[in-house]
Order: structure tokens, then C-alpha cells, then sequence
């Protein structure tokens, strides 16, 4: 995702990680754990990328994709799960990376 694609999803383009829709305090610390500081990282990388590296994290499930591209895309995790659940389990199905 650009620069340009951020500013379209945010009117005001959020500087820290924990600005981003659905991320908070937790969210930007486990970024951190990452390796992940900003936002243009955490925008740059994939988001199946960036789910494989959260699936082994206790406590991270299917939900952590979606709030991924629902930061990404600014709009409610709960959203991209009901629009797009298809579509991301047979991508994560494909990367072996789907839930059992």
C-alpha cells in the first residue's frame, strides 16, 4: 500500500501505529516485537506476511487478519471479516496459513 493509498483511507494520515483503525497501545507493542515502528512500515509489508509472523503470538487468531487490512483500509476489523472472510481464507488457505 502507498503513500497515496494511506492518504486516501485517512484524511489526516495517523503517525503513529496506535492511530490506525482498531490498533491501540497493544497494537503498536507488538508491531514493535516485530520489528514493525511506523506506519509506512507496517503499511509497506504484506498483510499475509505480516500474519504469519503474528499467528504463532498467543492469543493471535483469524481476528488479526482482519484487523490488519481494517487498519490498513481504516474501516472496522468486523467489516473486512463479514465482506471479505471468502476471500482471506482461501488466500491464507493457499499460503497454508489458514486456521485448522
Amino acid at each position: 500500500m502507498s503513500a497515496h493509498d494511506l492518504a486516501k483511507a485517512y484524511p489526516a494520515p495517523p503517525k503513529r501505529l496506535k492511530e490506525l483503525n482498531g490498533f491501540g497501545p497493544r497494537s503498536e507493542e507488538i508491531m514493535a516485537d516485530l520489528g514493525i515502528h511506523t506506519v509506512d512500515e507496517f503499511m509497506a509489508i504484506d498483510p499475509y506476511e505480516l500474519y504469519a509472523k503474528l499467528k504463532p503470538i498467543k492469543g493471535m487468531g483469524l481476528n488479526s487478519i482482519y484487523a490488519i487490512f481494517g487498519a490498513r483500509e481504516n474501516i472496522s476489523w468486523l467489516e473486512v471479516a463479514q465482506t471479505r472472510k471468502t476471500e482471506i481464507l482461501m488466500r491464507l488457505d493457499d499460503l497454508g496459513l489458514a486456521p485448522k
